[in-house]
C-alpha cells in the first residue's frame, strides 16, 4: 500500500480553479465514498476550504505510481487538460505537506489555527464514512500530534498578523473581556466588516452599523447580528460605545478632537477604542490625546500586524526540524509494516527538505 496527496491550493491555482474543485460541506460524505470506491484506493480524506482542495489516498500500488487523476475527475467533472494546476505528491511529500498544513506552514496567514480544526473536520467525516482504515488513521493522528507540538514548542501561532485580529487583540488588552462591549461601525466597507467580524469571534454581542448607504448598512448588520441606524443618528449613539470602527469616504475628519472631549467627559473612568480604517482618516489623530483615548490607524495596525509576522517567519526553520522528525518517524514505522509499501531508507542528508507543494 502506498500513500499520496493530489489536490491544488492557493499557492498552485487561483480562485477560479479551487471553486471548480471545492466540494460544499453538505457533499463531503458522498465524495469521499467516491474517492474511496476509485479502483486502486484503498483509503481515503478530503479536505476541501476556501484555500486548498486535497485528496489524501492510500492505494493499492507498492511501486510508488498511481495515477490520482480518475478521483479528480470522478468529484468534479473537470477534464485532464485544466488540471495544468493540480499537484500530486509521493509518500515522503505527502505525510510532510499534510505536516506542514496543519501547522499553518502552507496557510495564506503563516501560523494560523483554523486550518488544524478543518483538518479534523475532514478526517472526522471520512472515518464516519468507513473511508480511513489503519494508514489513514495513524497518519492523521500523528498530524494532530504534530500540530500540537509545534504549536507548544514555538512561536508560529503567536502575535496577529492581520489588521482585524490586531485590532482584536489590542482591544483585549483595554477591555479584557469583550462580551460586554459596545461597538459601531460607520462605513460598511470589506475591511470594516473583517475587523467587526473578528471582534465578534473575541465575543463582542452588541453592534451598530451606520452608512450613509442605509441598505448596505443593514445588509452588514444583519450578516454579523447588529442592528443599523441612519448616519445623521451616529452621534446619539456615542455616548454608549466602547469601540468604534470607522472606514467611510468622507473628505474630512468625521470625529474631531473637539467633538470627542465633551462626550468623553459624560464618562470619566470608562475607555473609548477608536480604530480609523479609513484613507483619508476619519478620526483626526488628535483625539489620541484626550484621556481614555486609544486610537489607531490603519498604518499603526498594520506595523504591528508585519512585526508579528516577521516573529513567526523567524520560527519556520525551527517548525521545519520539528516535522522533518515526526515524518522520519512515520515513515519508519511503514517500513516495519509488511504489509505497506517498502519504503525507501530515509536519507538523513535531505531530511532538512521540504518538498514544493
Amino acid at each position: 500500500m502506498n500513500l499520496v496527496c493530489v489536490g491544488l491550493s492557493h499557492q498552485t491555482a487561483g480562485i477560479d480553479d479551487r471553486e471548480r474543485f471545492a466540494v460544499q460541506p453538505s457533499h463531503l460524505p458522498e465524495a469521499v465514498r467516491r474517492a474511496a470506491a476509485v479502483a486502486g484506493v484503498r483509503e481515503a480524506v478530503l479536505l476541501s476550504t476556501c484555500n486548498r482542495v486535497e485528496w489524501y489516498l492510500a492505494t493499492e500500488s507498492a511501486s510508488g505510481k498511481f495515477d490520482a487523476l480518475p478521483v479528480l475527475r470522478a468529484q468534479t467533472g473537470v477534464e485532464a487538460e485544466d488540471f495544468e494546476n493540480v499537484f500530486q505528491l509521493d509518500l515522503r511529500e505527502s505525510v510532510t505537506h499534510l505536516f506542514r498544513v496543519v501547522c499553518g506552514l502552507e496557510s495564506m496567514v503563516l501560523g494560523e489555527t483554523e486550518i488544524l480544526g478543518q483538518v479534523k473536520k475532514a478526517y472526522a467525516v471520512a472515518a464516519g464514512e468507513g473511508t480511513t482504515s489503519l494508514l489513514m488513521n495513524k497518519l492523521f493522528q500523528r498530524a494532530f500530534s504534530v500540530a500540537k507540538h509545534v504549536r507548544t514548542h514555538t512561536a508560529i501561532t503567536r502575535g496577529s498578523v492581520s489588521v482585524g485580529s490586531v485590532a482584536v487583540d489590542l482591544a483585549e488588552r483595554i477591555f479584557g473581556r469583550l462580551d460586554h462591549c459596545k461597538v459601531m461601525i460607520l462605513g460598511a466597507g470589506d475591511t470594516s466588516e473583517r475587523t467587526a467580524r473578528a471582534l465578534a469571534s473575541r465575543g463582542v454581542k452588541s453592534v451598530v452599523v451606520s452608512n450613509r448607504s442605509h441598505d448596505r448598512a443593514l445588509a452588514l448588520a444583519e450578516s454579523i447580528g447588529g442592528r443599523a441606524i441612519h448616519f445623521d443618528e451616529w452621534e446619539n449613539e456615542f455616548s454608549k460605545l466602547d469601540i468604534l470602527i470607522s472606514s467611510t469616504a468622507a473628505p474630512h475628519f468625521v470625529l474631531t478632537r473637539a467633538k470627542l472631549g465633551p462626550l468623553m467627559r459624560r464618562r470619566p473612568e470608562r475607555p473609548l477604542f477608536l480604530i480609523d480604517l479609513a484613507v483619508p482618516r476619519d478620526i483626526e489623530p488628535a483625539t489620541n490625546d484626550v484621556d481614555g483615548v486609544y486610537l489607531y490607524d490603519i498604518d499603526s495596525l498594520e506595523a504591528i500586524a508585519r512585526e508579528s509576522l516577521a516573529e513567526r517567519k523567524r520560527e519556520i526553520v525551527h517548525c521545519e526540524q520539528l516535522i522533518d522528525k515526526h515524518v522520519n518517524d512515520f515513515i519508519h514505522w511503514l517500513q516495519n509494516r509488511k504489509r505497506f509499501i517498502e519504503v525507501p531508507p530515509v536519507n538523513m542528508n535531505n531530511a532538512g527538505s521540504v518538498p514544493a507543494s
